[in-house]
Protein backbone atom coordinates (compact mmCIF):
# COMPACT_ATOMS: atom_id res chain seq x y z
CA UNK A 1 0.00 0.00 0.00
CA UNK A 2 3.07 2.22 -0.40
CA UNK A 3 1.98 5.24 -2.43
CA UNK A 4 4.20 8.07 -3.64
CA UNK A 5 3.83 11.45 -1.92
CA UNK A 6 4.71 14.59 -3.88
CA UNK A 7 8.02 15.93 -2.58
CA UNK A 8 6.59 19.38 -1.87
CA UNK A 9 3.99 17.67 0.38
CA UNK A 10 6.45 15.34 2.14
CA UNK A 11 6.59 17.66 5.17
CA UNK A 12 3.06 16.44 5.99
CA UNK A 13 4.50 13.04 6.87
CA UNK A 14 6.38 14.53 9.84
CA UNK A 15 4.56 17.70 10.85
CA UNK A 16 2.43 15.89 13.45
CA UNK A 17 5.56 15.06 15.48
CA UNK A 18 5.97 11.28 15.23
CA UNK A 19 8.92 9.24 16.39
CA UNK A 20 10.94 8.02 13.40
CA UNK A 21 13.21 5.11 12.63
CA UNK A 22 16.44 6.39 11.08
CA UNK A 23 18.17 3.91 8.79
CA UNK A 24 21.59 4.09 7.20
CA UNK A 25 23.80 1.83 5.11
CA UNK A 26 27.41 1.83 3.97
CA UNK A 27 29.66 -0.86 2.44
CA UNK A 28 27.11 -3.63 2.95
CA UNK A 29 26.32 -2.74 6.56
CA UNK A 30 22.86 -1.49 7.51
CA UNK A 31 21.61 -0.09 10.79
CA UNK A 32 18.50 1.49 12.27
CA UNK A 33 17.79 3.61 15.34
CA UNK A 34 14.79 5.42 16.80
CA UNK A 35 14.69 9.22 17.02
CA UNK A 36 12.02 11.32 18.70
CA UNK A 37 13.67 14.64 17.86
CA UNK A 38 13.01 15.23 14.18
CA UNK A 39 11.03 17.59 11.98
CA UNK A 40 10.35 18.90 8.50
CA UNK A 41 12.07 22.24 7.92
CA UNK A 42 11.32 23.32 4.35
CA UNK A 43 8.96 22.76 1.42
CA UNK A 44 10.88 23.18 -1.86
CA UNK A 45 13.24 21.51 -1.91
CA UNK A 46 11.87 19.53 1.02
CA UNK A 47 14.22 19.27 3.98
CA UNK A 48 14.20 17.50 7.34
CA UNK A 49 16.40 17.48 10.40
CA UNK A 50 17.01 14.84 13.03
CA UNK A 51 19.13 14.68 16.18
CA UNK A 52 21.60 11.77 16.12
CA UNK A 53 23.99 11.33 19.04
CA UNK A 54 27.76 11.31 18.42
CA UNK A 55 28.07 7.77 19.78
CA UNK A 56 25.44 6.32 17.44
CA UNK A 57 26.57 3.73 14.92
CA UNK A 58 23.84 4.96 12.58
CA UNK A 59 25.53 8.37 12.65
CA UNK A 60 28.80 6.78 11.51
CA UNK A 61 27.03 5.13 8.58
CA UNK A 62 25.26 8.38 7.65
CA UNK A 63 28.56 10.24 7.77
CA UNK A 64 30.18 7.66 5.49
CA UNK A 65 27.30 7.34 3.00
CA UNK A 66 25.84 10.86 2.98
CA UNK A 67 22.27 9.56 3.08
CA UNK A 68 19.60 8.11 5.35
CA UNK A 69 15.93 7.18 5.46
CA UNK A 70 13.18 8.03 7.92
CA UNK A 71 10.39 5.52 8.50
CA UNK A 72 7.38 6.64 10.57
CA UNK A 73 6.53 3.69 12.85
CA UNK A 74 3.03 2.66 13.93
CA UNK A 75 1.55 1.07 17.03
CA UNK A 76 2.03 -2.30 15.35
CA UNK A 77 5.80 -1.91 15.51
CA UNK A 78 6.15 0.09 18.76
CA UNK A 79 8.06 -2.71 20.54
CA UNK A 80 10.38 -3.09 17.56
CA UNK A 81 10.91 0.71 17.60
CA UNK A 82 11.90 0.60 21.27
CA UNK A 83 14.31 -2.28 20.65
CA UNK A 84 15.85 -0.52 17.64
CA UNK A 85 16.33 2.59 19.76
CA UNK A 86 17.85 0.86 22.77
CA UNK A 87 20.36 -1.54 21.21
CA UNK A 88 23.51 -0.77 19.30
CA UNK A 89 24.18 -2.02 15.83
CA UNK A 90 27.92 -1.85 16.34
CA UNK A 91 29.35 -5.34 15.82
CA UNK A 92 26.00 -6.92 14.94
CA UNK A 93 23.59 -6.76 12.03
CA UNK A 94 20.80 -5.16 14.09
CA UNK A 95 18.13 -5.44 11.41
CA UNK A 96 18.63 -9.20 11.15
CA UNK A 97 19.12 -9.67 14.90
CA UNK A 98 15.80 -7.96 15.65
CA UNK A 99 13.99 -9.54 12.71
CA UNK A 100 13.24 -6.18 11.11
CA UNK A 101 11.82 -6.54 7.61
CA UNK A 102 12.78 -3.89 5.08
CA UNK A 103 11.66 -2.41 1.78
CA UNK A 104 14.09 -1.43 -0.94
CA UNK A 105 14.53 2.33 -1.36
CA UNK A 106 14.56 3.95 -4.79
CA UNK A 107 17.07 6.80 -4.48
CA UNK A 108 19.37 5.99 -1.53
CA UNK A 109 21.01 2.88 -0.11
CA UNK A 110 19.49 2.92 3.38
CA UNK A 111 16.55 0.56 3.94
CA UNK A 112 12.92 1.47 4.59
CA UNK A 113 11.20 -0.29 7.50
CA UNK A 114 8.16 -2.54 6.91
CA UNK A 115 5.18 -1.69 9.12
CA UNK A 116 5.76 2.06 8.98
CA UNK A 117 3.04 4.51 7.95
CA UNK A 118 5.39 6.67 5.85
CA UNK A 119 8.92 6.71 4.45
CA UNK A 120 11.32 9.47 3.40
CA UNK A 121 14.60 8.98 1.55
CA UNK A 122 17.12 11.71 2.30
CA UNK A 123 20.50 12.98 1.11
CA UNK A 124 22.59 14.70 3.78
CA UNK A 125 22.93 18.46 3.54
CA UNK A 126 26.42 19.01 4.95
CA UNK A 127 26.34 21.18 8.07
CA UNK A 128 29.40 19.90 9.98
CA UNK A 129 29.31 22.60 12.67
CA UNK A 130 25.63 21.87 13.50
CA UNK A 131 26.35 18.15 13.60
CA UNK A 132 29.38 18.63 15.83
CA UNK A 133 27.84 21.17 18.20
CA UNK A 134 24.20 20.01 18.35
CA UNK A 135 24.17 16.46 16.88
CA UNK A 136 21.78 17.88 14.27
CA UNK A 137 21.65 16.34 10.79
CA UNK A 138 19.89 17.94 7.84
CA UNK A 139 18.63 16.06 4.82
CA UNK A 140 16.99 16.87 1.53
CA UNK A 141 14.04 14.57 0.89
CA UNK A 142 14.55 12.94 -2.51
CA UNK A 143 11.66 10.44 -2.37
CA UNK A 144 8.61 10.04 -0.11
CA UNK A 145 5.81 7.53 0.33
CA UNK A 146 2.97 6.81 2.71
CA UNK A 147 0.72 3.87 3.42
CA UNK A 148 -2.49 4.75 1.58
CA UNK A 149 -4.57 3.08 4.31
CA UNK A 150 -3.72 5.96 6.67
CA UNK A 151 -2.46 8.80 4.43
CA UNK A 152 -4.34 9.86 1.30
CA UNK A 153 -5.02 13.17 -0.44
CA UNK A 154 -2.26 14.75 1.69
CA UNK A 155 -4.08 13.95 4.95
CA UNK A 156 -3.64 11.49 7.78
CA UNK A 157 -6.83 9.52 8.45
CA UNK A 158 -6.57 6.80 11.08
CA UNK A 159 -9.41 4.28 11.10
CA UNK A 160 -8.95 1.86 13.99
CA UNK A 161 -11.84 -0.34 12.87
CA UNK A 162 -10.48 -0.92 9.36
CA UNK A 163 -6.76 -0.64 10.05
CA UNK A 164 -6.01 -1.40 13.72
CA UNK A 165 -2.55 -0.57 15.02
CA UNK A 166 -1.75 1.87 12.20
CA UNK A 167 -1.67 5.09 14.26
CA UNK A 168 1.74 6.73 14.39
CA UNK A 169 3.60 6.78 17.70
CA UNK A 170 5.05 9.70 19.67
CA UNK A 171 7.73 8.92 22.26
CA UNK A 172 7.29 10.13 25.84
CA UNK A 173 10.21 8.36 27.56
CA UNK A 174 11.48 4.94 28.53
CA UNK A 175 9.78 3.10 25.66
CA UNK A 176 6.35 4.62 26.31
CA UNK A 177 4.45 6.33 23.49
CA UNK A 178 1.28 8.25 22.78
CA UNK A 179 -0.52 7.52 19.53
CA UNK A 180 -1.81 10.12 17.14
CA UNK A 181 -5.34 11.00 18.26
CA UNK A 182 -8.54 12.05 16.62
CA UNK A 183 -8.58 14.83 14.04
CA UNK A 184 -10.01 18.15 15.21
CA UNK A 185 -11.14 20.69 12.61
CA UNK A 186 -10.15 24.16 13.82
CA UNK A 187 -11.19 26.03 10.70
CA UNK A 188 -13.94 28.65 10.75
CA UNK A 189 -17.20 27.63 9.17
Amino acid sequence: MKTAVALEKSYLLLNHGPTVLVSAAHNGTENVMAAAWNMAIDFVPPKVCVVIDKSSYTRELIGASGEFTLSVPTQNIAQLTTKAGSQTGRGVQKLQALGIATLTPEKVGAPLIVGAAAWLECKVIPEPEMAKKYDLFFGEVVAAWADSRVFANNRWAFDDAQHPGMRTIHHISGGVYFTCGEQVDGRSR
